[in-house]
């Protein structure tokens, strides 16, 4: 008998009503959920049997239907939006929190940070400076890895067991210095249903994303229909290695334009 499987999902900032998001291009903005569209999301889940729980919990892996809840880059929402509607629905949550721009417009400063973590919600890592990973040498690795994992516990007064990779990107060399910074997990953009057999240091992750429906959000959290996701995400991740970082995120960039418009 196969063990049970549990979906990672990904959200970014939350848009609220009046407040300006954090940046308007294309390419951010799909990544952004409304927040009544997130609330509606998680009373969904609670309604439906399903729990909210944070990446260290997930890692049991128990029978309990649950998707874990993950947040990358440390949005000021994280506080605002994110944490009141998790709260009401008892439901637990990792926010990956990138070191660098703590304190940073749209950000969580040091005080809101320690204010999610005082609501017993896990704060984990998402570098140092959000760069991407695979582009970088071995110095620069442990400057994104290990010296934002040591910068995050002196905040929190606690240790950080969980590492986000930037946009996804990772290899066996940024494994291999997570291991070695003392991380239990990483997990990726990589779409599939994690299980006691996934590796800690390749967990996949599914993005919730501006125009998600319903439909889709249920299918996603019950690891069902994910091949479409799966296939583009083949095609992206062949891109990227085709023509580098930064001629992918110029060429889609343009795209999201052009789409736009």
């Amino acid at each position: 008998m196969s063990s049970p499987g549990a979906v990672f999902l990904i959200y970014h900032e939350l848009e609220l009503p009046g407040r300006a998001l954090r940046e308007p291009q294309a390419g951010y903005v799909r990544y952004v959920v409304r927040e009544p569209e997130f609330r509606r999301q998680m009373t969904w889940l609670r309604q439906s049997g399903w729990k909210g729980v944070s990446v260290g919990e997930a890692l049991n892996f128990s029978e309990q239907k649950c998707v874990a809840l993950t947040f990358d880059d440390g949005c000021e929402t994280d506080l605002l939006a994110a944490a009141p509607v998790l709260h009401d629905a008892g439901f637990g949550a990792t926010f990956y929190v990138t070191v660098g721009f703590i304190g940073k417009p749209g950000y969580m400063n040091a005080v809101q940070l320690r204010e999610l973590h005082g609501l017993r919600f896990e704060i984990g890592c998402h570098a140092m400076t959000h760069s991407y990973l695979t582009d970088l040498g071995a110095k620069g690795l442990h400057h994104e890895i290990a010296d934002a994992k040591r910068e995050l516990e002196g905040l929190l007064g606690q240790e950080v067991k969980h590492f986000s990779c930037p946009g996804g990107r990772y290899n066996l060399r940024v494994i291999q210095v997570a291991r070695d910074a003392g991380y239990h997990s990483l997990v990726t953009s990589r779409v599939q249903v994690n299980s006691a057999s996934t590796s800690r240091f390749a967990l996949g992750r599914v993005a919730i994303q501006r125009e998600t429906t319903v439909p889709e959000f249920q299918q996603i959290c019950a690891g069902k229909n994910l091949w479409k996701l799966q296939a583009r995400n083949f095609v992206q991740d062949a891109a990227k290695v085709l023509v580098g970082n930064r001629l992918y995120e110029r060429a889609r960039a343009r795209a999201l334009r052009s789409s736009r418009d």
